[in-house]
């Protein structure tokens, strides 16, 4: 019985060792992970940064006028004449539903929504004031 009860304890102890190491393991992976994904967190805002400096070094006005100038000979700079008042614009034109008018045209024409059936109250006004007045204190 005592022999049988220290085979059963050194069995516990071996599982709980091997539990424990597998923890430990498991722990350190996990850690490795984030240590990795802080690097590549890392890196594309580090590349992030590189294509912003890109951007504004390639969206420099001299740069585009130098393009312009050379790609677009026929095009020629805007003058302060050319800017006009809002004011001077011309009226929007109002919106219009050439779909729905056509449909209206041929007679298909139906509301947006259509009517409820039995929409009249179902009580009195009476009694809705008879209920009003017992919710009062």
């Amino acid at each position: 019985m005592l022999r049988l009860l220290n085979i059963v304890a050194v069995l516990v102890l071996v599982g709980s060792a091997v539990y424990a190491y597998s923890i430990k393991y498991q722990t350190s992976y996990r850690a490795e992970q984030i240590a990795k994904t802080k690097i590549e967190i890392r890196q594309e805002r580090d590349a992030i940064a590189v294509l912003r400096a890109e951007w504004a070094y390639m969206t420099r006005p001299e740069r585009i006028q130098q393009l312009a100038d050379a790609y677009l000979p026929g095009m020629k700079q805007l003058e302060a004449t050319q800017i006009v008042a809002a004011q001077s614009l011309p009226e929007r034109s109002p919106r219009i539903d050439s779909i729905g008018n056509k449909l209206d045209a041929l007679g298909l024409s139906m509301p947006a929504t259509p009517p409820v059936p039995g929409s009249a109250p179902t009580t009195t006004p009476k009694a809705q004031g008879q209920s009003q007045e017992r919710r009062k204190p």
